[in-house]
């Protein structure tokens, strides 16, 4: 299933925490990025759960939760999707809608640089 622009924002404060964290602890984290309620935070991690993204280890009267999506799929999933349904499966169009949208940076090309030649040393 995938997972909502507000559930992301729950899996990365799991994601740096690296360790399990209460729900107490997960709104602590989002309080000064977010105005969203505590009832709004448990209703993300319990989405979350059935969506089997986190894992929820009792610990007394209170669960701790724990990222079981890593960061890294996370990521290839959803870039992959931009990719397949913006540009068509290919990654040259993205780079190309970047470049003519003002949007690299010298450091930008100096990586994608790197980057190609790596994969021309490879190939």
């Amino acid at each position: 299933m995938p997972i909502s622009d507000a559930e992301s924002v729950v899996m990365d404060v799991l994601w740096r925490s690296r360790a399990p964290m209460s729900a107490e602890d997960v709104v602590a984290a989002l309080s000064a990025s977010s105005d969203w309620q505590e009832a709004t935070i448990k209703t993300l991690l319990n989405r979350l759960l059935k969506k089997r993204a986190v894992t929820a280890a009792r610990d007394g009267k209170r669960y701790l939760y724990s990222a079981r999506l890593k960061r890294e799929d996370y990521v290839h999933s959803e870039s992959k999707g931009l990719i397949d349904r913006l540009f068509g499966g290919r990654v040259a169009p993205l780079v190309a809608h970047f470049s003519e949208a003002g949007k690299l940076s010298k450091k930008d090309l100096a990586e994608l640089k790197r980057l190609i030649e790596e994969l021309d040393d490879d190939a």
